[in-house]
């Protein structure tokens, strides 16, 4: 009678019988719950009821008796009837379960875990339910006890996420895409960088013979660049899969996947050339936030639309008169990206170079504002060394000098290499100077001056307007030329990542247009 109730009314009254115990009690209150939040209906109705009460008290009086399933399902049942989480009944079937979890199967420990960590639990329960899953981790056998055990609890117990690391690598190749998209997911929000596993997860996700759906597209490429992840194939699968579905995308999702693929350093062109196009198409659909995004990762990436000319028109449209109302941050990332691209005009860089603009970012200290004052620093370069018609204003001088929070102690094996052996090669520390922060804001490893024969001169004699101060004060000889050493270290990333920044085309630009011969070393 209480499993085939279809209304409150039906069960209240099936529930009147004297031989009601306890155990059927409770689970007359959990098919309540059931009904109620199926049906959408008012529970201060049925808590009003004293047939209900004496639900309540029959449960109350005899819980010992309540059997382990029924227990559980009236634990997750109570608060769904609107009881007070401290209220009397709700603490004792707390206490209850609390004096049962050693005896307690598995599933039904890790149904507890997901329901009370859903509901923000914060008593006793909780921490032991997720003590004894730590100690039993071991007796976990199913795909879709370990996903949702990591989607749900992980981030509550971080010695509980590595067991389930451990298990989902054993049961990597019995997930379906879904499964994959929701453990890379949790790996992702909890900011755990788990590589034996996302590797292990990346090769089979790369054995999927059919389509992957839209929602794991995005998802894994949310995931992956949001771990700073990249698996060559893998993105260009997520790719090549990801341009038919382009359309189907708002702009949110469209400007979020750019911004993914530029912060993995992943140019697929086809994609990029269709997200141009998405861009223009939709262009009364995109906010200024969300084209600006687009904006950005093509800069990073360094990619030109083959649509250019009619793309940027379309951006300067849509950043004309909108200065004012852009975040300083936004509007600067904005202006950096159009010089990356050799797309800035006049207007905006009087606008970010003008000292109102400047004045937003003095005083503030954060990682965001010190980003946005070396691109200022960039920009600067751009308006001197690439805008022939552009009068001003620019960066005053002494905003030009200080330390750009570089880490001198810790140089990379490289960097010590590459010193040594200019050491080596040119015999003395006075023929070079190292870690050059320059006026363009772009920091040189080492710079050289070599005369007509290409023998090695005392750097510091000679006037240097690339630095804030100069030390030398005597005009390079006629057929001398300074050579700037620049060094590329991509640990994470392919070779072709260089050839990719944007960042790093613009450097090679500014310095070559202040008289540098460019050295690099990667």
């Amino acid at each position: 009678l209480i499993q085939g109730a279809s209304d409150p009314q039906e069960l209240l009254q099936a529930s009147r019988g004297p031989a009601m115990s306890s155990n059927l009690a409770a689970l007359a209150i959990a098919r309540l719950a059931h009904l109620a939040g199926k049906q959408r209906l008012d529970t201060e109705s049925i808590r009003g009821d004293p047939r209900f009460q004496q639900l309540l008290d029959t449960v109350d009086a005899q819980i010992s008796q309540v059997w382990n399933a029924p227990l559980v399902q009236l634990l997750r049942s109570l608060p769904a009837l609107g009881l007070a989480r401290g209220g009397r009944q709700a603490r004792s079937v707390e206490q209850e379960v609390l004096w049962r979890l050693r005896r307690l199967p598995l599933r039904q420990l890790v149904q507890l875990a997901e329901h009370l960590a859903g509901q923000g639990h914060d008593g006793l329960l909780l921490p032991e339910v997720l003590r004894k899953l730590e100690l039993r981790w071991t007796e976990l056998d199913g795909t879709r006890t370990v996903v949702t055990l990591m989607a749900k609890v992980g981030h509550l117990s971080p010695a509980l996420m590595e067991r389930l690391e451990d298990k989902a690598l054993e049961l990597a190749e019995q997930f379906d895409p879904d499964e994959l998209r929701r453990v890379v997911l949790a790996l992702a929000l909890q900011q755990r960088r788990c590589v034996p596993l996302l590797r292990a997860l990346s090769y089979h996700l790369l054995q999927k013979p059919a389509e992957l759906p839209l929602p794991v597209l995005t998802d894994l490429l949310f995931a992956y660049s949001k771990l700073s992840f990249q698996q060559p194939q893998v993105l260009h699968r997520l790719s090549l899969e990801l341009q038919p579905h382009l359309g189907a995308l708002s702009p949110a999702q469209v400007s979020r996947c750019a911004r993914s693929f530029a912060s993995l350093r992943w140019l697929s062109r086809p994609l990029a050339e269709a997200i141009a196009q998405y861009s223009l198409d939709n262009t009364q659909k995109l906010s200024i936030t969300q084209l600006c995004g687009i904006l950005v990762s093509f800069a990073r990436l360094n990619f030109q639309p083959s649509s250019s000319e009619e793309f940027f028109s379309m951006v300067h449209e849509q950043l004309q008169g909108q200065e004012q109302q852009l975040d300083t941050h936004l509007l600067t990332d904005a202006v950096w990206s159009l010089c990356v691209l050799q797309q800035a005009r006049p207007p905006h860089l009087r606008h970010v170079l003008c000292p109102e603009f400047q004045a937003r970012l003095r005083g503030d200290t954060s990682p965001r504002a010190q980003s946005s004052w070396l691109k200022l620093l960039h920009i600067n370069a751009t308006a001197r060394l690439e805008a022939p018609g552009y009068q001003g204003p620019f960066l005053p001088p002494e905003a030009l000098a200080g330390d750009r929070d570089k880490d001198r102690e810790k140089a990379t094996p490289l960097q010590r290499g590459l010193r040594e052996a200019l050491l080596g090669a040119l015999g003395g520390p006075d023929l070079i100077r190292h870690d050059v922060s320059t006026v363009y804001g772009w920091d040189i490893d080492a710079e050289v001056v070599l005369d007509s024969d290409n023998k090695p001169l005392p750097v510091r004699d000679f006037t240097a307007p690339h630095l804030p101060h100069s030390e030398g004060t005597k005009p390079l000889p006629p057929g001398a030329r300074r050579v700037a050493v620049l060094r590329w270290e991509f640990p994470q990333f392919s070779s072709r990542g260089r050839e990719l920044l944007g960042r790093g085309s613009m450097a090679r630009r500014h310095l070559r247009a202040a008289g540098f011969l460019l050295a690099e070393v990667s």
